[in-house]
């Protein structure tokens, strides 16, 4: 059978799976979005399905005022006695803490604080102890991958936290995770930082605690040096082991926008990649230790069907499950059906850290065409194709003394530019059309049946090598407007993808 990477496409980045009876389950970071770390389920590993996510009520994350990129970092997913375990990072409190569930398809607990500084936390559990580890410095100042025994009902602390790995020289070295696989210990993490040098690297070891040996063929996985290769940036994974016994790593790439166009705008997203055990308990990973964009394997069966939804609509998608919020929304002023929103506008607009009116999905490829209708009352309403406060490109209805006109604005840094404007006298409804390729938007406006292009930018300008950060581009929905009657209606979504 032959499958596709990545297998789940757009903003989902540091995934973390685990496998209950015939089910896998697999969290992903969120930063200043919510609800935070979205949940998604796999019958085979390779089609994936949001069922949720885990922390969904403002009592669980701090959120307000986080700059973009902040807040929710990399979880890792857990099941242990009937239990799921989800631990993570609130990197603008500098907080490590879990949550927990016995129905990961309700609500999960409300946040249990450990003392023990890094990011990227795990759980391991064995014989009655609970084993947590993270990145960091230990109790004593050493760096490396820290480790301390908790109470896993109230987090507290049981032993030292003492660094039992310093990686292979890579920088940042970071999600740890710890397995035992035919009586010996595993501690998998990543280094290179996660951008072009990213990498997996592993030891193995004969107690949770080490000493650890690292494998002598480290990196088991990058693409560091796979130039002119559309997918890069691979590292910080999960091992899995399948129904029929096969070893499997989840994990973390990108995909840039050409060959030789090092910049990528869609975020850090989500890759299977095959593992094999040797006869000597190492193991190595993918093709000559790289990741494909298409793997063609016998470990999963032809009858499993690789399934990719093209079209997106406000019919077609839940509003729980496919959409997301900046930091902590206020709800009154978002009115969502099955085929319409309302959303009320405030004086918060995209460009700062806080929670404009905003509702969003994931850019999941390349080619697109988005479009919606729009009716405003006041203010302003449009289509935003957003990596932060500091990198979007907006495609909106704003009204002004005249009447209403559809502009298209570019925020890049410190520039703020309108690029066009058409005026559209007292009507106050557009639909309005972005055409998304590789490289570059396209903007247009239709209205009264006739089709006017305001312009182009390039999508290099919302790529993480430009605007920095951990995110990816989001295509948002969103309102501004300071008078209380100001609103806009928003119908006939649609974001259909090409090959």
């Amino acid at each position: 059978m032959k499958y596709n990477n990545p297998v789940i496409k757009g903003f989902y980045p540091d995934p973390s799976v685990c496998k209950v009876e015939n089910t896998y389950y697999l969290v992903c970071s969120s930063f200043q979005y919510f609800p935070g770390v979205p949940i998604f389920k796999s019958q085979d590993l390779i089609n994936w399905t949001p069922i949720g996510h885990c922390l969904t009520r403002t009592s669980q994350v701090q959120l307000d005022s986080v700059s973009s990129s902040g807040g929710v970092f990399a979880p890792t997913l857990r099941y242990h006695q009937g239990r799921f375990y989800m631990t993570t990072t609130n990197d603008t409190t500098r907080q490590n803490f879990y949550v927990w569930t016995d129905d990961i398809y309700g609500e999960w607990s409300e946040p249990i604080i450990v003392d023990q500084g890094g990011i990227d936390p795990d759980l391991y559990f064995e014989d009655g102890k609970t084993y947590f580890m993270s990145n960091g410095t230990d109790d004593d100042g050493v760096a490396g991958i820290v480790q301390c025994e908790i109470d896993i009902e109230s987090g507290r602390k049981l032993s030292p936290s003492r660094s039992v790995w310093q990686g292979t020289g890579g920088r940042y070295l970071e999600s740890p995770h710890l397995y035992k696989i035919n009586g010996r210990y595993y501690l998998m993490a990543a280094e290179g930082g996660t951008e072009y040098g990213h990498m997996v690297t592993y030891a193995r070891g004969d107690s949770p605690s080490g000493p650890f040996e690292a494998y002598r063929n480290n990196p088991v996985l990058t693409n560091r040096n796979l130039g002119g290769y559309e997918l890069q940036g691979v590292g910080h994974g999960d091992l899995i082991q399948n129904h029929e016994g096969n070893w499997w790593l989840l994990h973390l790439g990108f995909r840039q926008t050409g060959l030789y166009l090092t910049y990528h705008h869609l975020g850090r997203e989500v890759f299977l990649t095959p593992v094999t055990f040797g006869e000597d308990g190492w193991f190595t990973a993918g093709h000559k230790g790289t990741t494909l964009l298409s793997f063609e394997t016998d470990r999963i069966a032809d009858t499993i069907l690789q399934q990719e939804k093209q079209l997106f609509t406000f019919e077609n998608t839940d509003w729980n499950l496919d959409w997301c919020y900046l930091r902590h929304p206020d709800a009154e002023h978002y009115v969502l059906e099955s085929d319409k929103i309302k959303l009320k506008g405030t004086s918060v607009t995209l460009d700062v850290p806080a929670s404009p009116t905003f509702i969003g999905i994931r850019q999941k490829d390349f080619n697109a065409v988005i479009s919606c209708d729009i009716s405003l009352t006041g203010g302003e309403a449009g289509i935003t194709v957003y990596m932060d406060e500091n990198h979007h490109y907006d495609l909106a209805l704003r009204g002004h003394q005249d009447g209403y006109e559809v502009i298209e604005r570019l925020n890049i840094g410190d520039i703020k530019s309108i690029e066009r404007a058409i005026n559209m006298d007292q009507n106050n409804q557009a639909t309005l059309v972005i055409k998304s390729t590789p490289t570059h938007y396209h903007f247009y406006a239709q209205v009264n049946g006739t089709e006017t292009q305001l312009g182009a930018a390039q999508t290099r300008y919302l790529s993480s090598e430009v605007a920095g950060g951990f995110t990816g581009v989001l295509i948002g929905l969103y309102a501004v407007g300071e008078k209380p009657d100001s609103h806009a209606v928003f119908t006939r979504f649609s974001c259909e993808y090409f090959k």
